[in-house]
């Protein structure tokens, strides 16, 4: 061996070492996605408004790629590894326009700020919202209807139980929007028992 070729792998072996420590140190938990979209499409009943999202804010704190679960009373805990298949408020919007939209004639439009999305394994996830219908299509506009809305459902301790809990949450939600627009924007629906 020629005197070059030794003075190269003194150098080479630190190297590698760092090379593998580096990528054993990038290996991580696997990322799991949770989507608020129900797998199963709602019911084929049908609505006689189109509810169309104008608007929609979550709670910045919880608007994020990555699940947030609440931990105590003060403690809210970003769970790395385990997202959403989008921002917060995309996965929102998407599963209340899947539930909303419908090919009726009258379209209603709707402002939506969501002011609590709480998630507690093993406890509750609850969706406190307020919100806004206005009429988009019809002759009879009148005013803007303004309401408020808390849902609270039991959770189980796993992840899939509690964005199950937050699906259903959002479920409800929609079926108070739906039948508050359907009745003509008269007054606030109350929830389904």
């Amino acid at each position: 061996m020629s005197a070059g070729a030794r003075t190269m792998n003194p150098l080479l072996k630190p190297a590698i070492l760092g090379l593998a420590l580096l990528l054993a140190a990038c290996r991580g938990d696997p990322v799991h996605y949770h989507t608020l979209v129900p797998a199963q499409p709602a019911s084929a009943d049908v609505r006689t408004v189109d509810v169309r999202i104008e608007f929609l804010s979550v709670p910045p704190q919880v608007d994020r790629a990555q699940l947030v679960v609440r931990q105590g009373d003060s403690g809210l805990v970003v769970l790395e590894s385990e997202w959403w298949g989008s921002t917060l408020v995309d996965e929102v919007r998407s599963a209340l326009s899947g539930l909303l939209n419908s090919n009726a004639a009258q379209v209603t439009g709707l402002r939506l700020e969501v002011q609590r999305f709480d998630s507690v394994p093993g406890q509750y996830a609850l969706l406190e919202a307020r919100w806004r219908l206005r009429a988009i299509s019809h002759d009879n506009a009148g005013p803007p209807l303004r309401c408020h809305s808390v849902i609270r459902s039991t959770a189980g301790a796993s992840l899939p139980e509690l964005v199950a809990a937050q699906q259903r949450n959002l479920a409800q939600l929609a079926g108070v929007i739906a039948r508050t627009a359907a009745a003509g924007r008269v007054s606030c629906a109350a929830l389904a028992p």
